[in-house]
């Protein structure tokens, strides 16, 4: 579940320092400016396309949760977004989007989405 008030810049921040590599380090190996990458970190710009995310994710060893998150955040910074790995999942299947419209036009909640997660999961049949 994401905070508020955690934004994709400050949340790479936050993992980058945990993991000990400098600011211009992660530019390098994402092969950016270090001053894109403090861009970024400050919210001046919006998330890089999604395989940077992903070489962020791999460069700061970030788990599944982790990465799911840094995703949820970079789909949260550009209104009327998606989180970019799922983006291209969501258009190339249309029973998704079919299933993602019933969602919303029948109110689907935290208690349908639940089940619907266990059935893809293979715990509810």
């Amino acid at each position: 579940m994401m905070e508020e008030n955690r934004t994709f810049g400050s949340f790479v921040r936050e993992k980058r320092l945990e993991a000990g590599v400098n600011l211009r380090k992660l530019a390098e190996l994402l092969d950016i400016a270090p001053a894109y990458m403090s861009d970024i970190e400050n919210d001046h710009r919006y998330p890089p396309e999604k395989d940077k995310i992903y070489k962020i994710a791999e460069s700061l060893r970030l788990s599944k949760e982790d990465t799911d998150l840094l995703f949820d955040l970079a789909g949260n910074n550009k209104k009327n977004s998606v989180s970019p790995d799922i983006a291209d999942y969501i258009m190339e299947n249309d029973k998704s989007r079919v299933a993602l419209r019933i969602a919303r036009d029948t109110g689907a909640g935290e208690k349908e989405w639940e089940k619907i997660i266990r059935i893809l999961e293979g715990k509810d049949n």
